[in-house]
This record gives structure tokens, C-alpha cells and sequence, in this order.
């Protein structure tokens, strides 16, 4: 078994201990997420994905956490003696949903995890940056597996990228010119003697006869 992918997700503003959360792919074929990166006195290091542990209440069987004093739904009152206790004497709140089962595992998740964790602060550092943590783990997820995770610069516009303006196309054929209608408005009107009574052409004769 070997670790082929951590994911990190860094806390912003944290004001307790914890740092971050974090996703392990072992054999690229099996995701264990939501272990938490704190920070210990000698430096980080990683707790298991975990649970409340919740105890019943003995009046309605309702879980309540076992800190509670009264029961959530009834009101009923708790005992708190008989919340269980680990070898060092403190109060086991938590149990763990996945875990190493020898010293040897934990220590490669917890090496391998505390690693990428140095490198995700320096890639937060970088403009553009975006956690992977939440991405999907679709049947495509490996696809690109040497991905760069830097960010690229963006391409400028240029003044060819822009929308051109709509433009009016003219009508078709060219416009006639001044003189030419001119010419054309002369050849129509008819002669100065075709307009005079009396002349050669006859007309209005015999109208006064």
C-alpha cells in the first residue's frame, strides 16, 4: 500500500489549533478524508477522521453528547460519571473512524501529509490559487495526473478580440450623380413650341371656330 495523493485544505484565521483538513488516496483507488492538520507543541501533526460519541438518554433513547447535563429532547437529566476515559485518565469523547494499526503506518501518513502541507502554504502564497480539497473524485479524476498546479497568466484582449461595431451597408448600386439626374429631368421636358397655342402641332385648333 502507498499513498499516491494528498489533498490540503488550509484554515484561514483559525483561531485554535487546527490548521487544516486533509484527504489520503492510497493505490489511486481508495480515499480516506477529513483528517485534521494541528498544531502540537513540537510542530504539526495529523489526527484521524473521527465521531462524537454520544451516549442514550435512559428515559426516551435519545443520543445526546456525553458531555450533555440534560437530554435534548425530553429535558431529562444526565449523568456525566460515566463517560469513558483512556489509559492516561482523559475523557474519550471522540472515537476514530479510520486509523493506522502500527506505529510504521501512521508515520508514513503522517510524514507524507505534513509534507504537502509545507507545500500547499507556499503555493496559498501564490496569486490565483485554489484549493483541490473539494474537487470531485469522479471515474476522470487521474486523468491529468502532472497537472500544474501554478497559476497561468491570463491572456490580454487585444483590439482585434473586440466586437466590431455594426456597420451599414450602403444600398446597392451607386448613387447617381447631380448631373446625371439633371440630364435625365432635361430629356423629359417636353419643347417650348409644344407648350404654345397656335403652333404647327394643331393643338387647340377648332376649339374657337
Amino acid at each position: 500500500m502507498r499513498i499516491t495523493e494528498v489533498r490540503i485544505k488550509l484554515m484561514e484565521n483559525s483561531e485554535d489549533r487546527l490548521r487544516g483538513f486533509c484527504s489520503v488516496t492510497f493505490d489511486d483507488c481508495f480515499v480516506v478524508r477529513d483528517l485534521k492538520i494541528i498544531e502540537g507543541n513540537n510542530g504539526p501533526f495529523v489526527a484521524m477522521p473521527s465521531r462524537k460519541l454520544t451516549s442514550n438518554c435512559p428515559k426516551c433513547r435519545t443520543k445526546n453528547h456525553l458531555r450533555a447535563r440534560y437530554c435534548n429532547q425530553c429535558g431529562h437529566k444526565l449523568r456525566i460519571d460515566s463517560i469513558p476515559h483512556d489509559s492516561d485518565g482523559r475523557a474519550r469523547l471522540y472515537a476514530d473512524i479510520a486509523h493506522p494499526v502500527n506505529a510504521e503506518c501512521r508515520e508514513m501518513i503522517q510524514s507524507r501529509v505534513i509534507e504537502e502541507f509545507s507545500k500547499e502554504i507556499d503555493l496559498a502564497k501564490q496569486p490565483g490559487y485554489v484549493s483541490r480539497y473539494d474537487d470531485d473524485y469522479g471515474p476522470d479524476w487521474r486523468v491529468d495526473k502532472k497537472v500544474n498546479r501554478e497559476p497561468q497568466p491570463q491572456p490580454q484582449t487585444t483590439k482585434s478580440d473586440e466586437p466590431k461595431s455594426r456597420r451599414v451597408d450602403a444600398p446597392a448600386g451607386k448613387p447617381q450623380s447631380h448631373d446625371k439626374k439633371q440630364s435625365e429631368t432635361q430629356s423629359i421636358k417636353p419643347s417650348g413650341n409644344e407648350d404654345q397655342p397656335g403652333s404647327d402641332s394643331g393643338f387647340g385648333q377648332g376649339v374657337f371656330d
